[in-house]
């Protein structure tokens, strides 16, 4: 499976962006999807994923401000991502994880989200 991350960009704090992600693959329900972020020397972090039950697991830090979703019909998980914070700054990567062989585990490009205070 390929994916493709779109929808990142620079933003004033307090403001949304909403990030796309789609999946060149005919079995995409079956994978697990969500969005990590890498700040400038910090290590990847989760920031929201469905896990295999269906439930999605946000970070802390990003709870009741980031919204998780997937559309199955257009192959596309969303971010949408609002009042954002100085301290979302990072490259947020796509990621599909196979609910059943977990040696399949994809990653996006990479999308820039800055966040101006």
């Amino acid at each position: 499976v390929q994916l493709q991350a779109s929808g990142g960009g620079l933003v004033q704090a307090g403001g949304s962006l909403r990030l796309s992600c789609t999946a060149s693959t005919s079995t995409f329900s079956r994978y697990s999807m969500g969005w990590y972020r890498q700040a400038p020397g910090k290590q990847r972090e989760l920031v929201a994923a469905f896990s295999r039950g269906g439930d999605i697991n946000y970070l802390d830090s990003v709870k009741g401000r980031f919204t998780l979703s997937r559309d199955n019909a257009k192959n596309s998980v969303y971010l949408q991502m609002n009042s954002l914070k100085s301290e979302d700054t990072a490259v947020y990567y796509c990621n599909a994880r196979s609910m059943f062989n977990p040696n399949v585990n994809k990653w996006g490009q990479g999308t820039q989200v800055t966040v101006s205070s």
